[in-house]
């Protein structure tokens, strides 16, 4: 477990850094509101907490930033770290403790499906809301989450006219780990491979954190694929890369095209392996911006790594912090319940561009962007989105645009089951 106090944190906040703050209580000598409390909730230990740990940090930036701006209605932000430690049993108990014990009315956290549906619960019962970064396999409607993450209508729908349009691929191999987002992310690719007057050829998927990939990689060979749809997740995504070069097979004649593989897994499985491949998501480090170049500067002079890479969860995990200042100030108050209804709508310009939380589903609108990954570890943008896309968590079930199965008052049952 992890905790910060509020004079830990506000005096290492770049409002404590420039002298603004003589203690927790006193703006300039004056005395001010007590600071409000904000859980913090990520693996800051084992198998995902390389990851996790980013997202941490792009949280607290942005919460470091408000502060030094005068903070939230007149008070600053305290927020109090927790450490899920790769556990879905321990994601809800520290959840419980921040709703409990803390008496948080609002989470920034989680990142795989399986600690999100472990803490979902807790959250619901309580009454709080939780901000979720990462993208996922949507097949969700909860009021008390807002997910400022892509879902895969965002993600696979412009991807996989461009692999046939574009790349002249017409047999997709399907790859992903055995867990719920590949398998749901499956569901719709073959769903646009058939619209795309293409046809998949097989799924297969590894053991969820396995390293071995060799049997995988041999069957890829032995398919007569012409592309390979990848969403593998976490350090599997290191082994197939390697083992996929290391079989000979080339991304030239037989190209990688990801769902989930960012920058941050790109440095650690090294950029050679991967130079060539694709990947489809609403950010990438290269968009060419005045405001994601600054937004780099800052997020690595906060963890004070010159080399820090950003990818698509840090920046959600960055924004939504935003979107929470805004939905604040909009109703007044901090209670989950003023906050829900007046994140609705919110925009903000982010690194990415103008992002929007749904009003319906409370899912964000995203510009989807393909990216191809360079020898230097970067993605060039190869395509993007006129415009941003509405979130369909249940396009795998049939919602469109004009037929919504997530609305305000929850999830539609009559429009899922026919």
């Amino acid at each position: 477990m992890v905790t910060t106090t509020r004079r830990s944190f506000l005096k290492t906040s770049a409002l404590g850094a420039a002298g603004a703050v003589a203690s927790p209580y006193l703006v300039g000598g004056v005395r001010a509101a007590a600071p409000i409390d904000v859980g913090v909730l990520f693996s800051l230990t084992g198998g995902m907490s390389i990851i996790e740990t980013s997202l941490k940090d792009a949280t607290l930036l942005a919460v470091s930033e408000i502060n030094a701006k005068g903070g939230v209605l007149g008070r600053q932000i305290n927020p109090i770290i927790e450490d899920g430690a790769t556990d879905p049993k321990t994601f809800s108990e520290r959840a419980s403790k921040l709703a409990i014990q803390d008496k948080t009315e609002t989470i920034f956290g989680l990142y795989v499906s399986a600690t999100r549906k472990a803490v979902l619960p807790v959250i619901e019962k309580r009454n709080k809301l939780l901000f979720y970064p990462t993208f996922y396999e949507g097949y969700e409607c909860s009021r008390n989450v807002i997910y400022t993450g892509a879902v895969v209508n965002q993600i696979v729908w412009n991807a996989v006219p461009w692999i046939v349009e574009k790349l002249g691929k017409k047999k997709f191999f399907i790859v992903g780990s055995n867990f719920l987002y590949s398998r749901e992310t499956s569901k719709v690719t073959k769903s646009r491979i058939k619209q795309a007057g293409a046809q998949w050829i097989a799924d297969e998927y590894l053991e969820f954190g396995s390293a071995e990939a060799a049997s995988l990689v041999n069957k890829i060979k032995e398919s007569g694929a012409d592309v390979v749809f990848s969403n593998i997740v976490g350090s599997s995504v290191i082994a197939f890369y390697r083992e996929y070069r290391n079989q000979g097979l080339t991304q030239d004649k037989l190209p990688i095209f990801s769902t989930v593989t960012t920058e941050i897994e790109i440095a650690a499985l090294g950029p050679e392996f991967s130079a060539g491949s694709y990947t489809s998501l609403p950010y990438f480090q290269a968009i060419d911006s005045d405001a994601n170049k600054s937004f780099v500067e800052r997020y690595r002079a906060f963890v004070k790594d010159p080399k820090a890479v950003t990818h698509q969860p840090v920046e959600s995990s960055y924004f939504q912090v935003y979107l929470w200042k805004q939905a604040v100030e909009k109703a007044g108050s901090f209670q989950a319940d003023a906050v829900r209804e007046a994140v609705r709508g919110q925009e903000f310009d982010a690194p990415d561009g103008r992002v929007r939380v749904d009003p319906e589903n409370l899912h964000t609108w995203f510009t989807p962007r393909i990216a191809q990954w360079q020898p230097d570890g970067q993605g060039k943008i190869v395509d993007a989105a006129p415009a941003p896309v509405r979130p369909l968590p249940y396009a795998a079930y049939g919602e469109t645009d004009d037929n919504l199965f997530c609305t305000p008052h929850g999830l539609d049952q009559k429009k899922l089951k026919s």
